[in-house]
């Protein structure tokens, strides 16, 4: 038996994960608080920082290193 007056949950339609490759400013340079991570992720992963990275760029190097470097979610 179901109850209409419930509340259906609803999908999250949000947009706080955009895909990198959509960002209207995806193609400048990266920020400061990408660029300090980023080398850190590059030193624990043992690999090497590019500083001409965008923003885009940065965010998905960020996700492949965190993997490697065993952070992130």
């Amino acid at each position: 038996m179901t109850d209409d007056n419930k509340p259906q949950a609803q999908p999250d339609h949000s947009n706080t994960e955009k895909d990198p490759s959509n960002w209207t400013t995806g193609n400048e340079a990266m920020t400061g608080a990408q660029k300090s991570y980023l080398q850190t992720l590059c030193e624990e992963a043992n690999e090497s920082f590019d500083p001409n990275l965008t923003k885009a760029q940065a965010s998905e190097r960020i996700d492949q290193l965190q993997t490697i470097a065993n952070r992130g979610e």
